[in-house]
């Protein structure tokens, strides 16, 4: 089933933005809506390979030198609800500079998105193939495979722990660690442990909001049809998380999907999986896309950078 094409969205009668604007943003904008203009970051060595996957070719981007003994690497999976966003955006390529020049090379997937019919399961077998390409070659990348580590933010989350389920399911290895930025995990959104300061969330504009609306018509649009036809590895918050790798998470305080995170990082901890918890105070949904390079993206780079450098064998 193919899911209805979405418009852009008009003003409600009372001047308000329609419930699907930040969707139809998204569309819109094959970078995602109004992002600010990236820093550079740190200048690292860039190279690109290719991974062959079911459904054509899979460009990986690599950041960083080729370490002379092999340790942990991060494989980075960009958010933008499914159908924006690439490796040009800060929220992969500022985050991949400034973790490689922490010493970890990082490796940033372009999935196919879910747009002109694209739907899953094309980007989580995009995210398989890069994977299982980086697995099979981390001798030649100067990566020890046991220290391989799997993550991206909010889509690309989605695609992390949909992938780790699958090699949790198949009995294939893991990732050492997975490294989740606000992820998108559920299409009904769980409410967040204390609210949400509404005074504040209704200052935002709407491209920095994420609401229910929002995550149900991406979770419909990259399903291609009703949630409730999606499987675990489309919607991963709804699945047993038994056997997955230890897991750091990071969520906003000011972000609609701040409920689906502190859910699954809950449902990690009863299924007796580490975790590690990382509110971003003052911080907003995409934060590592539309504030890089400022003084509050910071302490998050600085917690995913600690999570990588700490990653073992699982």
């Amino acid at each position: 089933m193919t899911a209805p094409q979405q418009e852009a969205s008009a003003p409600a009668d009372d001047g308000s933005l329609a419930p699907d604007a930040g969707f139809a943003q998204y569309l819109a904008a094959p970078e995602g809506p109004e992002t600010l203009p990236g820093q550079a970051g740190p200048d690292v060595p860039i190279r690109t390979v290719t991974a062959d996957g079911r459904r054509g070719p899979v460009t990986i981007r690599i950041y960083g030198e080729t370490p002379r003994t092999a340790g942990a690497g991060l494989v980075w999976l960009h958010g933008g609800g499914f159908v924006s966003g690439g490796l040009d955006m800060p929220e992969s390529d500022y985050l991949g500079r400034v973790l490689a020049s922490s010493g970890a090379p990082v490796l940033s997937v372009d999935y196919r998105l879910a747009r002109d019919g694209v739907h899953f399961p094309v980007p989580h077998e995009d995210a398989l193939a890069a994977w299982f390409w980086i697995r099979r070659n981390a001798a030649g990348l100067g990566l020890d495979p046991e220290l391989l580590c799997l993550g991206g933010a909010g889509a690309g989350g989605n695609l992390a722990v949909g992938a780790a389920l699958y090699l949790t399911d198949a009995g294939k290895p893991l990732p050492a660690k997975l490294l989740l930025a606000y992820p998108f995990l559920h299409a009904e959104l769980p409410p967040p442990a204390g609210g949400l300061d509404e005074d504040v969330m209704a200052t935002l504009p709407r491209h920095l909001r994420f609401t229910l609306e929002d995550c149900v018509r991406n979770a419909e649009n990259y399903v291609g049809g009703p949630v409730s036809m999606a499987s675990s590895y489309a919607m991963p918050g709804y699945a047993d998380p038994s056997g997955l790798p230890p897991t750091a998470i990071v969520a906003c305080e000011y972000d609609d999907v701040r409920g689906s995170s502190e859910l699954f990082a809950a449902n990690l901890q009863r299924a007796g999986v580490p975790v590690s918890f990382f509110l971003a105070r003052g911080a907003v949904h995409g934060h590592l896309n539309h504030a890089a390079g400022s003084p509050e993206a910071q302490p998050v780079l600085d917690f995913l950078a600690q999570e990588l450098a700490s990653a073992k064998a699982v």
